[in-house]
């Protein structure tokens, strides 16, 4: 008999993340290499707190996984690419099996299936320029989905280790707001334009 789905494995509910939760994900994408008692210091848990909350957030699936990043020089990567791809047809029988074929390319890195003028974009890394020609006709111009390609050097690439929070963002709009409104307000009992202590006498 087949086991009912786990409902802490569905889809992340980002709305049921509060602020410590928030903290946590900043500092993991920042570094994940912290033990779960620096991690704690820095968020201002307990460590027994810190450590239920990161393995609820692995659970929800909101933290997916960790990654080590390699010197590409160290594998013998000296040139990287992109390969931007326009398929024949967009039925989704021939973007799937691209898309499979693509993925299990050695040479591949990551790739987007994007809208436009092209159907796809493939991140990938090569030993040399000839490296790369062959893999341009061998893995890509040679597959019947593909139309045609264009292939863009990478000279440099950056990124950054944490992605924006846009939800936090919301939320601290309407707070900022009440908050903005309630320091306006004059307290009650107090006069306006007096240096002395508040009045407080209640009209």
């Amino acid at each position: 008999m087949a086991k009912p789905p786990n409902p802490l494995r569905q889809a992340p509910d980002s709305s049921a993340l509060d602020r410590i939760d928030r903290a946590i994900l900043a500092e993991l994408q920042n570094d994940i290499r912290l033990t779960n008692k620096e991690l704690a210091a820095r968020i201002g848990l307990a460590p027994s707190s810190c450590l239920e909350r990161v393995r609820w957030l692995r659970e929800t699936g909101t933290l997916r996984g960790a990654r080590a990043e390699v010197d590409p020089l160290a594998l013998g990567i000296r040139l990287q690419a992109l390969v931007a791809v326009q398929l024949r047809h967009h039925a989704r029988s021939e973007v799937d099996a691209f898309r499979r074929h693509a993925l299990a390319l050695r040479e591949t890195v990551s790739v987007f299936h994007v809208a436009g003028a092209v159907d796809f974009l493939v991140h990938v890394a090569v030993r040399d320029t000839d490296h790369l020609r062959d893999l341009a006709l061998d893995g890509f111009t040679a597959r019947v989905e593909v139309a045609r390609i264009e292939t863009s050097l990478i000279f440099d690439a950056r990124h950054r280790p944490q992605l924006p929070d846009y939800l936090a963002v919301a939320a601290a709009a309407p707070r900022a707001s009440r908050t903005g409104r309630r320091a306006s307000r004059p307290r009650r009992g107090t006069s306006l334009g007096r240096s002395g202590p508040p009045d407080h006498t209640i009209p």
